[in-house]
């Protein structure tokens, strides 16, 4: 009997079909950070945005997340649409990303219509309007994701293998979407395939950043269409939350009935949701920000420390310490590439590592020391390339007449860095959301909420690191590696964290009612 039961509670074709095509949404939420990550600062320069302020511009995206995930996530758990809770979320952030990219890829044009001129250095009237579609997609992507992995959960049910599988593929497709963005942005004649984005105020980089963002929103649009049309929701209410009769009970259902009939605030809610959380969900969420403050240092200046550490270029100094700084960005983006392949190839394989190592929670233990030694290795690389510098200064007198590059050893070790990194970063991007999902089972709060809840465990740190980084390394006598090092840090605590005091997640919740919310 006990066999029937577990051979019942194994998820469908079906059901895997849909899981997979809702997760792959997040290639094309990926597709467009990859290229935010990669064009988008260059392009501010462009506009004549001065370089003190354009990481003010860079606040938007924790700011948003600080404030859209939570609420979005608290709605979509007490959505009655007829078209169900996730997906008219999901639906509006996809249509506003398609404005967000408009207003951006076409910043100079509409700049120029209203009255920029082509001459001027700064171009004021394109700030604002790239200022504007900025924003906006970070608030879009905020909208996007939250109820994308809050929709996983709900498929999953209260399978949590089937969980932890859902958010493994949902970081598989981000890689995915990383290795297209990375791969677009670097090529320099991408605009040849839609010539009419080059115009008299949008140059050759212009015009790839445009084509970029026209290529993002179209994948983004097809994948979220055929989503949302073959995956479909059962509208949903309160009353038949607990229903015997077959509607899916996913763990937002007892935040919507006390909503729905309290009409409790937002603010209210959150504080609710707070105060609910079990202690597991507590240490989760300070595993967490461990996690990201370590995370955050590098992946900010990963290719600013390629090009200026490693190259030993200068973003602001001569014509060649500038080529050399242009070089080292660019194997800086090789070096994110191959780390997106490593994070595509480990997201499959999350559940085999974790049965591996003992359980998830000792394998976000494990990988975290993985990042904190990555991170402390960053300084042997930099040390070597500053020997190797001093060596052929030595040799030639100092006078070389021009920058080398660093030798085949220093590339090969800083690459290999970027490439490790895919490892752990892939256990970042599904375990947290996976395991947070199966706590809030047995909290007030609901898979969306819970979900905007860890994200303020991300962004926090974001925010934290942005403000206080600069600073920080400027104290130490600049560059990047007091961040680094301080990151490796907060990577080693967070594991000893996950190790000694994360509780492992419950065993599966057996599903004896088939699961109908879905069709």
């Amino acid at each position: 009997m006990e066999v029937q039961q577990l051979e019942q509670e194994q998820p469908s074709s079906e059901s895997f079909k849909k899981i997979v095509t809702v997760a792959s949404i997040a290639c094309g939420i990926q597709f467009g950070w990859a290229l935010q990550l990669s064009l988008l600062t260059p392009y501010v320069q462009l506009l004549g945005i001065p370089h003190k302020w354009a990481s003010l511009i860079w606040l938007c995206g924790p700011v948003s997340g600080l404030l859209v995930q939570p609420i979005v996530g608290f709605h979509s758990d007490t959505c009655t649409s007829r078209f169900g809770r996730r997906r008219p979320f999901i639906a509006a952030g996809a249509v506003l990303v398609a404005i967000a990219v408009f207003l951006i890829g076409f910043a100079a044009d509409l700049g120029h219509l209203f009255g920029d001129s082509v001459s001027r250095q700064i171009k004021p009237r394109a700030i604002a309007v790239f200022v504007l579609g900025f924003w906006i997609l970070d608030v879009a992507n905020n909208t996007l994701q939250g109820p994308c992995r809050a929709f996983l959960a709900d498929l999953s049910g209260n399978n949590h293998k089937k969980t932890r599988t859902a958010n493994n593929f949902f970081s598989f497709f981000m890689a995915v979407g990383n290795v297209l963005g990375y791969a677009a942005g670097s090529y320099t004649h991408l605009y040849h395939m839609l010539p009419f984005t080059k115009t008299k105020s949008c140059d050759y980089y212009c015009a790839n950043l445009k084509t970029c963002f026209i290529l993002s929103i179209t994948l983004l649009l097809t994948l979220t269409t055929a989503a949302l049309s073959y995956v479909r929701e059962n509208p949903w209410s309160p009353e038949n939350s607990g229903n015997e009769g077959g509607e899916i009970v996913a763990s937002g259902d007892k935040l919507g009935e006390e909503s729905s009939n309290s009409k409790v605030p937002f603010f209210g809610e959150i504080f609710t949701a707070f105060k609910g959380l079990q202690k597991p969900m507590w240490i989760l969420l300070l595993v967490t920000a461990l996690n990201w403050i370590a995370w955050f240092p590098f992946l900010l200046f990963d290719t600013d420390w390629m090009g200026r550490e490693v190259y030993g270029g200068n973003s602001q100094g001569s014509a060649k310490e500038l080529k050399t700084y242009n070089d080292g960005v660019r194997a800086g983006a090789l070096g994110l590439m191959l780390n997106a392949v490593v994070l595509g190839l480990t997201s499959l394989g999350v559940e085999y590592l974790a049965r591996a190592v003992g359980g998830v929670k000792r394998l976000w233990g494990i990988v975290n020391f993985l990042l904190a030694f990555c991170l402390a290795m960053t300084l042997l690389v930099t040390k070597m390339a500053e020997s190797n510098r001093r060596g052929v200064a030595a040799v030639s007198g100092g006078a070389t007449g021009h920058i080398l590059p660093p030798s085949v050893g220093v590339k090969v070790g800083a690459l290999a860095i970027f490439t490790v990194l895919g490892i752990p970063q892939a256990i970042t991007f599904s375990v947290p959301f996976a395991m947070a999902s199966i706590f809030c089972k047995s909290s007030t709060a609901g898979q969306g909420l819970s979900l905007g809840v860890l994200n303020l465990a991300i962004v926090i740190p974001q925010m934290l690191v942005s403000l206080v980084g600069g600073p920080f390394d400027a104290l130490f006598g600049g560059g990047n590696m007091p961040a680094f090092l301080a990151g490796a840090v907060f990577a080693a605590a967070s594991g000893i964290v996950a190790l000694t005091m994360l509780p492992s997640p419950p065993p599966d919740t057996p599903t004896k009612a088939p699961i109908v919310g879905f069709h």
